[in-house]
C-alpha cells in the first residue's frame, strides 16, 4: 500500500492530531517543571523524525504524561535542565542499543486484559480530566494524567472544585463543540466526501476560534480570558527563534546521576512505548503490527535528537495514536504530518494557536476518552469470566486513581497472580477409579502436563496426599516435555513413604529432571525411587 494513496485520509487526521497534541505537549512541560518550548519540541521531533523511521502505521510519538514525574524529579535531582537534556541523549542512545539487540520482543509479554485495561482506563481518565476544562476550571495542566495534580488537587478533588469555578463561555464553547462533533459522526461524515475529508475535530477547533472573537467584540461577558486559551511561547522575531533552544551540558558525562537517570529514562520511555504499540496494534481497524524493534530504534533516535537540541524525551502516546486512528489516520504519513504542522505554527504562526480556547479541546479529547473506554468493552471483558476482567479491572482502576505505569504494574502483578494459580491447577489431570480389575482396590491415576514446574509443587503434594492407603498409583508421564527437579524430588519422596501405607506405584513413561527420556513401558514400583 503506497503511502501517497492515503493523503485524503492522512491529511484531514494530522490536523486533528495536531490541534490535540499542541496542549497535550504544552501541559506535560508544565506538569514536567520544564520550560514549555521542551514540550513543543519533543512533539515536532516525535512527528517527523520518530513518525519517519518507525514501522508504525498509525501510532504517534511526542512527549509523554507517563514520564512528567520522572522528568521534574531529575531536573531537580541533576540541577540544570541542560543536564538533564544530557540524560535524555544518552537514553535514546540506550534506546537505540535495544532496539538493535532486539529487546522490543518484551512488548509481546504483556496479556490483553491489561492492554485493554490501559485502553480504557486512560479513557475514562481523560474523561474525568476534560470536563473541568469543558467548564472552564483550568488550574490542571491539560496534558496532566497522574491521579496527583500540579494545582496541588486530586483528579476527584477537581471534578469538585470546578463547581465553584467555571466560566459561561467556555461551558458554551464546549456544548456546542460536543454536539458538532456528535453530529458530524453520527450524521454528516454519512453524507458526502466533503464532511470526511474534514473532520469534525477542525471545525470545532474553527468555531472555537470565531466564538472567541466575535465573543470579545460583541459580548464580552461570554469571551474565555486568556488563562482558558491555549498558551504556546511567541518568539519577538524572527531572529529570537533560536533562543527558544537548549542544548545539553556535555561536561557532566562521566556523572554518575546522569548514567542513573539516562537508563530509567530508557527503560520507563521503552516499556511505556512497548505497551502503546500493542494497543494502537489493536485499535488499528486493518490489524497491522508494528515491529517493535524497529520502533525502539526509532524511539531512541528521536530521544537523542530532542534532547540534543532543548527537548523533553518521546515515547508512542495511545492518546495522540487513537485520535489518529479515531480521525481515519491510514498511515504514518499523518503522524509526520501533524508534526510539520506543529513546526509551521509553532515557529511562525503561534498567535493562531493562541486563540484556540481550552473547552473546545476538551470536546475533542472527551469524545476520544469515551471511545476508549466505551461500556461494550467492560460488557465483553466481563462475559470472559474473573481470569481476563480481573487484571482488566485492576490496571483501569490503578490508570484512574494512580498514573499509567504504576496501572499497568498493578494489573501485570494480578495477570501474573492469575497465570501461577492455573499453573498450580494445570499441572496434572486426577482420575480416581474403584476397579474389581484391580483386586477391588482404589486405583489413583494421575496424567501429568508436558511442562511440570515447581510452581506446581503445592498441587501435586495436595493430590498425593489424597491417595488412600493400600491404593494404586498410577503415575503418566508420557506428556512431559520438561520436569523440574523439585517436583521429581515430591515423587521421590512420596515413593519413599508409599510402603508404609501399603500404596503401590506404577510409572508410565519416564520422570527425570530436564528433557525427558524415550518413552518406556509401564514399570510397577515397590521400592525404587521414582527418577
Amino acid at each position: 500500500m503506497r503511502i501517497s494513496e492515503n493523503l485524503a485520509a492522512d491529511l484531514p487526521a494530522s490536523i486533528v492530531v495536531f490541534f490535540v497534541a499542541v496542549p497535550l505537549c504544552l501541559g506535560i512541560a508544565l506538569a514536567s517543571g520544564a520550560p514549555l518550548i521542551a514540550g513543543l519540541i519533543a512533539g515536532i521531533i516525535g512527528g517527523i523524525l520518530v513518525g519517519s523511521i518507525s514501522g508504525s502505521p498509525l501510532g504517534v510519538s511526542g512527549p509523554a504524561a507517563g514520564l512528567a514525574v520522572i522528568v521534574l524529579t531529575a531536573i531537580e535531582t541533576l540541577g540544570s535542565f541542560e543536564a538533564f537534556l544530557l540524560a535524555v541523549v544518552l537514553a535514546g542512545a540506550i534506546q537505540a542499543l535495544m532496539g538493535l539487540a532486539g529487546a522490543g520482543v518484551l512488548g509481546y509479554f504483556f496479556p490483553s486484559s491489561v492492554i485493554k485495561g490501559m485502553l480504557s482506563g486512560i479513557g475514562i481518565l481523560i474523561v474525568l480530566k476534560q470536563i473541568p476544562h469543558a467548564l472552564g476550571h483550568d488550574t490542571d495542566p491539560i496534558g496532566d494524567l497522574a491521579f496527583q495534580q500540579p494545582d496541588g488537587e486530586t483528579t476527584m478533588s477537581s471534578l469538585s472544585m470546578m463547581t465553584d469555578d467555571f466560566t459561561i463561555g467556555a461551558i458554551v464553547i464546549a456544548a456546542v463543540s460536543l454536539g458538532i462533533l456528535i453530529l458530524w459522526e453520527a450524521v454528516l461524515s454519512n453524507k458526502g466526501k466533503l464532511f470526511k475529508l474534514i473532520q469534525g475535530p477542525l471545525v470545532v477547533v474553527a468555531f472555537g476560534i470565531l466564538f472567541q472573537l466575535i465573543a470579545k467584540s460583541a459580548v464580552p461577558s461570554l469571551a474565555v480570558s486568556p488563562e482558558h486559551l491555549v498558551s504556546v511561547p511567541v518568539p519577538g522575531s524572527f531572529s529570537e527563534i533560536g533562543s527558544l533552544f537548549a542544548f545539553p551540558d556535555w561536561s557532566q558525562i562521566g556523572s554518575r546521576a546522569i548514567w542513573v537517570t539516562a537508563v530509567t529514562l530508557a527503560i520507563v520511555a521503552s516499556l511505556e512505548t512497548l505497551l502503546c504499540v500493542e494497543a494502537t496494534d489493536k485499535l488499528d481497524p486493518l490489524k497491522r503490527v508494528t515491529p517493535t524493534n524497529r520502533e525502539l530504534l526509532a524511539q531512541g533516535v528521536g530521544n537523542m535528537a530532542s534532547g540534543a537540541i532543548g527537548g523533553l524525551p518521546v515515547t508512542q502516546v495511545i492518546v495522540r495514536s487513537s485520535a489518529n486512528i479515531q480521525s481515519g489516520g491510514r498511515t504514518k504519513l499523518s503522524a509526520i504530518l501533524h508534526g510539520v504542522l506543529m513546526a509551521i505554527f509553532v515557529l511562525a504562526l503561534p498567535a493562531v494557536l493562541n486563540l484556540i480556547p481550552l473547552a473546545a479541546l476538551a470536546a475533542i479529547l472527551l469524545v476520544v476518552g469515551y471511545k476508549l473506554s466505551k461500556p461494550a468493552v467492560f460488557k465483553e471483558m466481563f462475559a470472559k469470566g474473573p481470569e481476563q476482567y480481573l487484571p482488566f479491572v485492576v490496571t483501569v482502576a490503578g490508570i484512574v486513581f494512580t498514573d499509567l505505569l504504576t496501572g499497568i504494574a498493578l494489573g501485570m502483578g494480578v495477570a501474573i497472580i492469575v497465570l501461577l494459580r492455573n499453573h498450580y491447577l494445570n499441572s496434572h489431570f486426577l482420575h480416581l477409579d474403584q476397579s474389581d480389575t484391580n483386586e477391588g482396590r482404589t486405583t489413583v491415576t494421575i496424567t501429568l502436563a508436558e511442562e511440570v514446574t515447581f510452581l506446581n509443587k503445592g498441587a501435586l503434594r495436595r493430590e498425593l496426599d489424597k491417595v488412600p492407603e493400600g491404593a494404586l498409583l498410577r503415575l503418566d508421564a508420557k506428556q512431559v516435555v520438561n520436569a523440574d527437579y523439585d517436583v521429581v524430588e515430591i515423587f521421590d519422596d512420596f515413593k519413599s513413604s508409599a510402603a508404609g501405607r501399603s500404596i503401590d506405584v506404577e510409572l508410565i513413561g519416564d520422570l527425570v529432571p530436564g528433557r525427558r527420556s524415550p518413552q518406556s513401558p509401564p514399570t510397577r514400583h515397590s521400592s525404587q525411587p521414582v527418577a
